[in-house]
């Protein structure tokens, strides 16, 4: 009897237990289980999205270029195109030596229209110039008569009067700082031009009021005085009244 119990035993699994093989083919059916369900799903709505965002392409590259379109509108970049005729009116030999610089700031109040009714038919501009003075002397207008040599062999030079050569603004760093125009008026269209030409007198009287001709006839001596004495004269003696 207890062989016969012992056979089948053999022959049959003990119940509540699992062989390896069947859990393998349990873990395997949840994996398609789960593909099928999750995998397939997600597949399809990937596909479905990249088809859905080929079809949006043209219409967001179509609104982009709308968008550039409005942008270059509403904020035009200037186009500059210079005449190709080029007159050319004088042509002249310079020999200035330019001795000083001034660099100088201003700000310019340019108005019109001003008074009781400025709110209504006013224009005003408050600009901010930067430029640059130049001065030397013009070599050009020295003649042989203003270079005598002395008895010792010194140099007497009366050089001609120092002069402002150039006044220039600075047109990267020269703005409108601020504008008020009147709300029955579009403005006066020259009155930034007025400010313009103000500013360069100002500049120039600025630099003038400072000293900058005593400056160029100053530095015009120490230079020319180290390349005459280079040149072999015993001395140099500026003289203010031609020799």
């Amino acid at each position: 009897m207890n062989d016969n119990q012992n056979t089948t035993n053999n022959n049959y699994p003990v119940a509540g237990k699992t062989s390896t093989g069947e859990k393998l083919k349990r873990v395997i059916l949840i994996l398609v289980l789960l593909f099928l369900f999750v995998g397939c799903p997600l597949i399809v709505l990937n596909t479905a999205w990249q088809g859905f965002q080929g079809i949006l392409a043209p219409f967001e590259q179509a609104n982009q270029t709308l968008k550039t379109q409005v942008a270059e509108f509403l904020h035009p970049t200037p186009t500059i195109i210079p005449d190709p005729i080029t007159i050319i009116h004088e042509v002249r030999s310079l020999a200035r030596l330019e001795t000083v610089r001034y660099s100088v700031e201003k700000v310019i109040t340019a108005e019109i229209g001003q008074g009781t009714f400025s709110f209504l038919f006013g224009d005003r501009i408050l600009f901010v110039a930067h430029g640059s003075v130049t001065a030397g002397v013009d070599l050009a207008k020295l003649t042989k008569d203003d270079m005598k040599v002395d008895n010792v062999g010194a140099l007497r030079v009366h050089l001609p009067d120092p002069e402002i050569f150039d006044v220039t603004l600075d047109n990267d760093k020269s703005y409108v700082y601020d504008r008020q125009i009147g709300w029955l008026t579009h403005g006066e269209v020259t009155l930034e031009t007025q400010a313009r030409q103000a500013a360069e007198d100002a500049i120039k009287q600025a630099a003038v009021e400072d000293g900058i001709i005593d400056l160029a006839r100053t530095n015009a001596e120490n230079y020319l005085g180290r390349l005459f004495t280079s040149l072999g004269f015993k001395g140099v003696v500026f003289v203010k009244s031609a020799p």
